[in-house]
């Protein structure tokens, strides 16, 4: 029988903590976790755990929280553990120190079929290119972020009404699975480590932030569409309308056409109606939210603010 591994779990979102569960449930060797440190959150700004610390003291697991990862105390007793492997998911990037620590290495769970999608938003910008599949890749991390040898790789499609909160659910079930397979894989030593093949233009995720939210009106209605089911529900694509910010959650195709208008140029009849005119048609705002609202429908919306 192949000899258990120690193992040390590495992550912090909800997403992680399906693969931490999987790995208990199979009775894996888990030896410790590492998270991020509590926050503050809430209306009242308590200090609160990650979603991977409340599970792993369920577990009754040692859990280290380092604010800095190079910190001499935090590798000390991150050493302490003698582990045989690291896995990593959904965690912050990890110094060198960290991931040569054990005998075996350390892998990580991505979000995208590697190359491609390399980066921190793998799941949104799949969406947001209008890709008809993705998946998850295992691979040994080394010193150039999400580059190291592939281990294993699963894929999953994408549908048409997929969102990134959608997609999200599905991949972290299907990344949980990996994970175990991985796992196992290397117990039992029957694993490859193939190197990612060079694609000439990769696809990159890159973080999102304020300015990369923003709809740009300016663009074909698919186009426009993909982007807002690509940040729905997080961290969602905004616009402004008569000035004011709105979050934007689910857009669709409009059949009527108000009136002719340039981009950006928006109609209601204040009743259940916000279309906005796009490149090549008009788009119908469904889902929305305004700063200090609950998200609501168009309609919702309008029964009680008039545009």
């Amino acid at each position: 029988m192949p000899q258990p591994l120690r193992i040390v779990f590495m992550g912090t979102p909800d997403f992680a903590v399906a693969s931490l569960q999987r790995l208990l449930d199979a009775n894996c060797s888990l030896v410790a976790v590492v998270t991020a440190p509590d926050r503050p959150s809430g209306r009242g700004l308590q200090l609160t755990p990650s979603p991977v610390k409340k599970a792993a003291e369920v577990a009754g697991l040692p859990v280290l929280q380092p604010e800095k990862l190079r910190d001499p105390a935090f590798l000390e007793q991150l050493a302490s553990f003698n582990s045989d492997l690291f896995v990593v998911v959904a965690f912050r990037m990890l110094p060198e120190l960290v991931w040569s620590m054990p005998t075996i290495g350390t892998f990580n769970l991505h979000g995208s079929l590697l190359p491609q999608y390399r980066g921190a938003a793998p799941l949104n910008w799949v969406i947001i290119n209008g890709e008809t599949e993705t998946g998850v890749t295992t691979f040994f991390i080394e010193k150039e972020i999400d580059t190291g040898q592939m281990i294993l790789q699963d894929r999953e499609p994408i549908h048409a009404d997929d969102t990134a909160g959608t997609l999200h659910d599905r991949l972290m079930e299907r990344g949980a699975d990996l994970v175990l397979k991985t796992v196992r894989a290397i117990e039992a030593g029957n694993y490859s480590r193939t190197p990612q093949p060079v694609v000439a233009e990769p696809k990159a995720a890159p973080k999102l932030n304020r300015e990369t939210t923003e709809i740009n009106w300016n663009q074909p209605v698919q186009t426009i569409r993909n982007f807002v089911r690509g940040l729905s529900p997080y961290p969602t694509a905004w616009t402004m309308i008569n000035g004011k910010f709105f979050k934007v959650y689910a857009v669709s195709v409009a059949n009527e056409s108000p009136f002719n208008a340039e981009p950006g140029e928006a109609y209601t009849d204040n009743k259940t109606v916000i279309l906005v005119r796009t490149f090549d048609g008009w788009l119908s705002i469904d889902l929305l939210q305004a700063e200090g609202k609950r998200r609501m429908t168009a309609g919702e919306f309008l029964r009680g603010n008039s545009l």
